[in-house]
């Protein structure tokens, strides 16, 4: 879910086989993508602490010198890192299940894509791509 002044906008998909840290990171990847001008203020909200920690504290960037030797889900980094870095982004966490309006939305999509019939396949996932 997206949010910009008085415009919203809903994004979600689902993949048949693939891990929450995986989907969480996906879906701030495919947010961000979204947006069509560079060099936005973005304020990412999210319950994923493996999300949010990886970047705020750094780690990613530590994972991109090190050529992400030995590191799940390579794939999205590099793909993160690459929009992250058209824009100004800050993030913050938020308990999950806790009333957050916009987080709550969220789990309701992500639940109703994962009960979609023909879902498609996570190569970075199943294929190790």
């Amino acid at each position: 879910m997206m949010r910009s002044n008085q415009h919203l906008k809903e994004l979600s998909g689902g993949f048949r086989a693939t891990t929450n840290n995986r989907m969480e990171l996906l879906a701030t990847i495919v947010g961000m993508e979204a947006i069509n001008k560079e060099n936005q203020e973005i304020i990412v909200v999210s319950d994923s602490e493996y999300v949010v920690n990886s970047v705020s504290k750094g780690w990613v960037f530590n994972w991109e010198r090190k050529a992400y030797k030995d590191r799940a889900n390579a794939d999205l980094w590099k793909r993160f890192l690459v929009v992250y870095r058209k824009h100004q982004v800050q993030f913050k966490w938020v308990r999950g299940h806790a009333g957050h309006p916009e987080n709550e939305r969220c789990d309701v999509l992500a639940v109703a894509a994962s009960r979609q019939k023909d879902l498609e396949i996570d190569e970075g996932f199943e294929l190790g791509k």
